[in-house]
């Protein structure tokens, strides 16, 4: 099924993230990972794809194909297309084919530092055109409540959007955040420029300081004064810090879904313990939601 079916059937759609082990580890760990979160069944589960090369593609496509084939659950697949040729995507999109997925998160990459940009794609609108003109895929995009690190505001990352859209984006999905008003103020901006396709929220429950403070770092996130006054209160309390991450994410969650978001994609970091509590406290209202259709 292709999620945009997803988002047709139902007012609240709710997924996580996952991403495949480095190449140093073994892929039996995503296994034990899997397992633990299957019987949650989210409406779909999306699989990152890191920067490396090929080998990478390869275990998100086999990582896919698994959740699809052997747990029965819709899958998406991270493709990004920096540095890449047609020859290369071609390949990708005849393996995920093979394997039965219908459903790729189309992205730019991070530009790789002091090398010159090869490749036959600049932007991931360039990705999702192309896909789109090769393919029957659906074809999720990301955004940045924040705005992107690269744009020079807010604005003009909202007004890029748009490219995606017309390139054949049919949801998106956004950086994750962890002040609300930061995504109200980008739907606000949404709206102004009749971007009208369902934008899923993502929240990631941080749960230890170093992982907090660098995740801001790359992402560009706002830390809000009230999530820093928990950090500093419970880190030196390991468990403490766990649950107070998983409690503001629950909170997070509460107030994004009373306000009427399309959806919530937790970023689970490979952690069942953090899904299935910040699940369980929330699913529940997920299914009242999706109870008023």
């Amino acid at each position: 099924m292709q999620i945009k079916e997803i988002f047709d059937k139902k007012k609240l759609v709710f997924s996580f993230e996952i991403f495949p082990p480095k190449a140093t580890s073994s892929i039996d760990t995503i296994y034990k990972t899997l397992e633990a979160l299957s019987d949650l069944r989210p409406d779909f589960i999306s699989v990152t794809y890191g920067a490396g090369g090929g080998s990478n593609q390869n275990k998100t496509t086999e990582i896919t194909s698994i959740i699809k084939n052997k747990y029965n659950i819709e899958s998406v697949a991270h493709l990004t297309c920096i540095s890449s040729t047609k020859n290369e995507i071609n390949e990708v999109l005849k393996g995920l084919k093979q394997e039965g997925i219908e459903n790729i998160l189309a992205l730019r990459g991070d530009i790789p530092l002091d090398e010159e940009i090869k490749g036959d794609f600049k932007h991931a609108s360039d990705l999702v055109k192309y896909v789109k003109d090769n393919g029957n895929f659906d074809l999720a995009g990301t955004c940045y409540p924040e705005g992107h690190m690269d744009s020079k505001n807010l604005e003009e990352d909202v007004k890029n959007l748009k490219y995606k859209i017309e390139a054949g984006v049919t949801h998106l999905i956004t950086q994750l955040f962890y002040d609300n008003n930061e995504f109200y103020n980008f739907m606000n901006l949404v709206k102004k420029y009749n971007i009208n396709v369902p934008i899923e929220a993502g929240i990631m429950p941080l749960t230890n300081k170093k992982q907090i403070y660098r995740i801001a770092e790359l992402s560009g996130s706002k830390i809000p004064d009230k999530y820093r006054k928990i950090v500093d209160k419970f880190e030196h309390d390991p468990d403490a810090l766990l649950d107070a991450g998983i409690a503001y994410a629950t909170e997070q969650i509460i107030d994004l879904i009373s306000n009427g978001v399309d959806g919530i994609h937790l970023y689970t970091m490979n952690n069942p313990y953090v899904a299935r509590k910040t699940h369980n406290n929330i699913i529940k209202l997920v299914h009242s939601i999706n109870r008023d259709l």
